[in-house]
Protein backbone atom coordinates (compact mmCIF):
# COMPACT_ATOMS: atom_id res chain seq x y z
CA UNK A 1 0.00 0.00 0.00
CA UNK A 2 1.39 3.35 -1.03
CA UNK A 3 0.00 5.09 2.04
CA UNK A 4 1.24 2.57 4.59
CA UNK A 5 2.46 4.35 7.72
CA UNK A 6 5.83 2.98 8.80
CA UNK A 7 7.79 3.40 12.01
CA UNK A 8 10.42 6.11 11.95
CA UNK A 9 12.80 6.89 14.82
CA UNK A 10 13.01 10.67 15.04
CA UNK A 11 16.61 11.64 15.66
CA UNK A 12 16.91 13.76 18.79
CA UNK A 13 13.28 13.50 19.87
CA UNK A 14 13.93 11.11 22.73
CA UNK A 15 10.51 11.30 24.36
CA UNK A 16 8.74 10.31 21.14
CA UNK A 17 11.37 8.21 19.40
CA UNK A 18 9.53 4.94 19.93
CA UNK A 19 6.31 6.36 18.49
CA UNK A 20 7.40 8.29 15.41
CA UNK A 21 5.94 7.32 12.05
CA UNK A 22 5.90 8.87 8.62
CA UNK A 23 3.57 9.15 5.64
CA UNK A 24 4.89 8.09 2.25
CA UNK A 25 4.98 11.38 0.42
CA UNK A 26 3.26 12.12 -2.91
CA UNK A 27 4.94 13.85 -5.84
CA UNK A 28 3.72 17.28 -4.72
CA UNK A 29 5.70 17.60 -1.49
CA UNK A 30 5.76 21.06 0.06
CA UNK A 31 8.97 22.34 1.57
CA UNK A 32 9.17 24.94 4.33
CA UNK A 33 11.36 27.43 6.12
CA UNK A 34 11.22 28.85 9.63
CA UNK A 35 10.26 32.53 9.60
CA UNK A 36 10.27 33.10 13.35
CA UNK A 37 10.08 31.31 16.68
CA UNK A 38 8.09 32.21 19.78
CA UNK A 39 7.98 30.82 23.33
CA UNK A 40 5.43 28.10 24.03
CA UNK A 41 4.23 26.84 27.39
CA UNK A 42 5.83 23.45 28.05
CA UNK A 43 2.91 22.66 30.32
CA UNK A 44 0.48 22.92 27.38
CA UNK A 45 -0.54 19.55 25.98
CA UNK A 46 -1.61 21.14 22.70
CA UNK A 47 -4.77 19.71 21.15
CA UNK A 48 -6.22 22.64 19.23
CA UNK A 49 -4.73 25.87 17.89
CA UNK A 50 -6.03 28.89 15.97
CA UNK A 51 -5.27 32.60 15.55
CA UNK A 52 -7.73 35.47 15.90
CA UNK A 53 -7.72 39.15 16.85
CA UNK A 54 -3.95 39.28 17.17
CA UNK A 55 -3.81 36.41 19.64
CA UNK A 56 -3.16 32.71 19.61
CA UNK A 57 -5.92 30.51 21.02
CA UNK A 58 -5.08 27.08 22.35
CA UNK A 59 -7.00 24.08 23.62
CA UNK A 60 -4.95 21.86 25.93
CA UNK A 61 -5.64 18.30 27.01
CA UNK A 62 -5.09 15.70 29.71
CA UNK A 63 -7.39 14.91 32.60
CA UNK A 64 -7.05 17.41 35.41
CA UNK A 65 -5.27 20.07 33.35
CA UNK A 66 -7.39 20.68 30.22
CA UNK A 67 -7.98 24.33 29.30
CA UNK A 68 -9.18 26.73 26.65
CA UNK A 69 -6.89 29.75 26.61
CA UNK A 70 -5.98 32.97 24.86
CA UNK A 71 -2.21 33.36 24.54
CA UNK A 72 0.00 36.34 23.74
CA UNK A 73 1.91 35.35 20.60
CA UNK A 74 5.11 37.24 21.38
CA UNK A 75 5.57 36.09 24.99
CA UNK A 76 3.55 32.89 25.26
CA UNK A 77 1.80 34.36 28.31
CA UNK A 78 -1.72 33.11 29.02
CA UNK A 79 -4.03 36.13 28.87
CA UNK A 80 -7.40 34.47 29.42
CA UNK A 81 -8.22 30.92 30.42
CA UNK A 82 -11.13 28.57 31.07
CA UNK A 83 -10.32 25.34 32.90
CA UNK A 84 -12.29 22.17 32.21
CA UNK A 85 -13.47 19.89 35.00
CA UNK A 86 -10.96 17.20 35.92
CA UNK A 87 -12.95 14.45 34.22
CA UNK A 88 -12.79 16.13 30.80
CA UNK A 89 -9.91 15.77 28.33
CA UNK A 90 -9.75 18.80 26.01
CA UNK A 91 -9.20 18.33 22.28
CA UNK A 92 -9.58 20.36 19.07
CA UNK A 93 -11.10 23.85 19.03
CA UNK A 94 -12.37 26.33 16.45
CA UNK A 95 -13.71 29.88 16.37
CA UNK A 96 -16.87 30.58 14.40
CA UNK A 97 -18.51 33.97 14.78
CA UNK A 98 -18.20 34.97 18.41
CA UNK A 99 -18.19 31.40 19.73
CA UNK A 100 -15.35 28.98 20.40
CA UNK A 101 -16.20 25.29 20.01
CA UNK A 102 -14.02 22.87 21.98
CA UNK A 103 -14.09 19.08 21.69
CA UNK A 104 -13.31 16.49 24.33
CA UNK A 105 -11.61 13.19 23.69
CA UNK A 106 -13.79 10.38 25.12
CA UNK A 107 -16.47 12.41 26.88
CA UNK A 108 -18.60 12.89 23.73
CA UNK A 109 -19.12 16.49 24.81
CA UNK A 110 -18.36 19.77 23.04
CA UNK A 111 -18.18 23.01 25.00
CA UNK A 112 -19.10 26.37 23.49
CA UNK A 113 -17.39 29.45 24.95
CA UNK A 114 -17.92 33.16 24.41
CA UNK A 115 -14.79 34.32 22.59
CA UNK A 116 -14.63 37.65 24.43
CA UNK A 117 -14.86 36.28 27.97
CA UNK A 118 -14.44 32.49 27.68
CA UNK A 119 -17.61 32.15 29.71
CA UNK A 120 -19.72 29.07 28.88
CA UNK A 121 -22.46 29.53 26.29
CA UNK A 122 -23.76 26.01 25.67
CA UNK A 123 -22.81 22.36 25.23
CA UNK A 124 -23.37 19.70 22.60
CA UNK A 125 -23.12 15.92 22.62
CA UNK A 126 -21.79 13.77 19.80
CA UNK A 127 -20.93 10.13 19.24
CA UNK A 128 -17.39 8.80 19.18
CA UNK A 129 -14.05 10.41 19.89
CA UNK A 130 -13.21 14.07 19.43
CA UNK A 131 -9.77 14.92 17.99
CA UNK A 132 -9.42 17.92 15.65
CA UNK A 133 -11.82 20.76 14.83
CA UNK A 134 -11.82 23.65 12.35
CA UNK A 135 -14.25 25.71 10.27
CA UNK A 136 -14.62 27.04 6.75
CA UNK A 137 -16.53 30.00 8.14
CA UNK A 138 -19.90 28.28 7.83
CA UNK A 139 -19.55 24.66 8.91
CA UNK A 140 -17.36 22.75 11.36
CA UNK A 141 -15.02 19.91 10.36
CA UNK A 142 -14.19 17.29 12.99
CA UNK A 143 -11.70 14.43 13.04
CA UNK A 144 -11.95 11.41 15.34
CA UNK A 145 -8.56 9.72 14.96
CA UNK A 146 -9.62 7.60 12.01
CA UNK A 147 -9.46 8.48 8.31
CA UNK A 148 -12.91 10.08 8.50
CA UNK A 149 -13.81 13.76 8.80
CA UNK A 150 -17.33 14.81 9.76
CA UNK A 151 -19.00 18.02 8.61
CA UNK A 152 -21.09 19.52 11.42
CA UNK A 153 -23.85 22.09 11.72
CA UNK A 154 -22.55 24.59 14.32
CA UNK A 155 -26.09 25.40 15.48
CA UNK A 156 -26.93 21.81 16.42
CA UNK A 157 -23.68 19.83 16.08
CA UNK A 158 -25.59 17.46 13.81
CA UNK A 159 -23.51 15.58 11.25
CA UNK A 160 -24.31 16.88 7.77
CA UNK A 161 -21.80 14.76 5.91
CA UNK A 162 -18.61 12.74 6.16
CA UNK A 163 -15.69 11.96 3.91
CA UNK A 164 -12.60 9.80 4.15
CA UNK A 165 -9.04 11.09 3.78
CA UNK A 166 -7.10 9.16 1.17
CA UNK A 167 -3.41 9.29 0.36
CA UNK A 168 -2.67 8.08 -3.15
CA UNK A 169 -5.92 6.11 -3.07
CA UNK A 170 -5.49 4.50 0.34
CA UNK A 171 -7.15 5.48 3.62
CA UNK A 172 -4.98 7.62 5.89
CA UNK A 173 -5.66 7.00 9.57
CA UNK A 174 -4.82 9.15 12.63
CA UNK A 175 -6.06 12.46 11.24
CA UNK A 176 -5.65 14.81 14.20
CA UNK A 177 -5.64 18.62 14.65
CA UNK A 178 -7.22 20.53 11.75
CA UNK A 179 -6.91 24.00 10.24
CA UNK A 180 -8.73 25.54 7.26
CA UNK A 181 -6.26 27.35 5.00
CA UNK A 182 -7.18 28.80 1.60
CA UNK A 183 -9.94 26.31 0.88
CA UNK A 184 -8.00 23.27 2.06
CA UNK A 185 -7.88 21.28 5.27
CA UNK A 186 -4.45 21.04 6.84
CA UNK A 187 -4.13 18.19 9.32
CA UNK A 188 -1.55 16.84 11.71
CA UNK A 189 -1.12 13.07 11.35
CA UNK A 190 -0.85 11.70 14.88
CA UNK A 191 2.51 10.17 15.84
CA UNK A 192 4.28 11.89 12.95
CA UNK A 193 5.97 15.24 12.37
CA UNK A 194 4.02 15.70 9.15
CA UNK A 195 1.08 17.79 8.00
CA UNK A 196 -1.16 16.70 5.12
CA UNK A 197 -3.03 19.12 2.89
CA UNK A 198 -6.49 17.74 2.05
CA UNK A 199 -8.99 18.68 -0.65
CA UNK A 200 -12.31 18.78 1.27
CA UNK A 201 -14.24 18.11 -1.93
CA UNK A 202 -13.04 14.51 -2.15
CA UNK A 203 -10.73 13.88 0.83
CA UNK A 204 -7.65 13.49 -1.37
CA UNK A 205 -4.27 14.35 0.13
CA UNK A 206 -2.73 16.87 -2.22
CA UNK A 207 0.60 17.30 -0.45
CA UNK A 208 2.64 16.44 2.62
CA UNK A 209 4.81 18.86 4.59
CA UNK A 210 7.52 17.01 6.51
CA UNK A 211 8.42 19.16 9.54
CA UNK A 212 10.76 16.69 11.22
CA UNK A 213 13.52 19.29 11.10
CA UNK A 214 11.69 21.43 13.66
CA UNK A 215 12.54 19.01 16.43
CA UNK A 216 16.23 19.92 16.16
CA UNK A 217 15.31 23.40 17.40
CA UNK A 218 13.54 22.16 20.53
CA UNK A 219 14.79 21.69 24.06
CA UNK A 220 13.91 18.02 24.38
CA UNK A 221 12.92 16.72 27.81
CA UNK A 222 11.18 13.59 29.06
CA UNK A 223 7.87 15.49 28.77
CA UNK A 224 8.29 16.58 25.13
CA UNK A 225 5.58 14.90 23.08
CA UNK A 226 4.42 14.72 19.46
CA UNK A 227 3.81 17.51 17.01
CA UNK A 228 0.26 18.88 17.10
CA UNK A 229 -1.21 22.31 16.43
CA UNK A 230 -1.67 24.43 13.28
CA UNK A 231 -2.81 28.07 13.27
CA UNK A 232 -3.36 30.44 10.35
CA UNK A 233 -4.06 34.15 10.02
CA UNK A 234 -6.17 34.64 6.84
CA UNK A 235 -5.45 38.38 6.85
CA UNK A 236 -1.68 37.98 6.52
CA UNK A 237 -1.24 34.36 5.45
CA UNK A 238 1.00 33.62 8.44
CA UNK A 239 1.11 30.01 9.65
CA UNK A 240 2.25 28.69 13.04
CA UNK A 241 2.85 25.14 14.23
CA UNK A 242 3.84 23.57 17.54
CA UNK A 243 3.56 20.35 19.54
CA UNK A 244 2.46 18.91 22.84
CA UNK A 245 4.63 20.44 25.58
CA UNK A 246 7.01 21.92 23.02
CA UNK A 247 9.00 24.90 24.28
CA UNK A 248 8.63 26.72 20.96
CA UNK A 249 5.97 27.83 18.53
CA UNK A 250 7.22 28.10 14.94
CA UNK A 251 6.06 30.49 12.27
CA UNK A 252 6.69 28.80 8.94
CA UNK A 253 6.41 29.62 5.26
CA UNK A 254 5.77 26.81 2.81
CA UNK A 255 6.82 26.30 -0.79
CA UNK A 256 4.13 24.72 -2.94
CA UNK A 257 4.79 22.31 -5.82
CA UNK A 258 4.71 25.23 -8.26
CA UNK A 259 7.10 27.30 -6.14
CA UNK A 260 9.07 24.73 -4.18
CA UNK A 261 11.82 27.10 -3.17
CA UNK A 262 12.71 26.03 0.37
CA UNK A 263 15.24 23.43 1.37
CA UNK A 264 13.97 21.88 4.61
CA UNK A 265 17.36 20.23 5.17
CA UNK A 266 18.68 23.65 6.15
CA UNK A 267 16.29 23.87 9.11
Amino acid sequence: MKSTIILLCAVGLVACASRQKTVNQPVGDWSYRIVNTYPHDTGAYTQGLFFSDGSLWESTGEYGSSTMRRVDLETGRVMLQQTLADNFFGEGAALLGDKIYQLTWLNERAFVWDSATLKPVSQFTYRGQGWGLTTDGTRLYMSDGSANISILDPATFAVKGTFAVRHEGDLLQNINELEWIDGRLWANVYLTNQIVVIDPADGRVEAVIDLSGLTTHLEITSDTDVMNGIAHDPATGRIWVTGKRWNKLFEIEVGTPTANKFDASRE
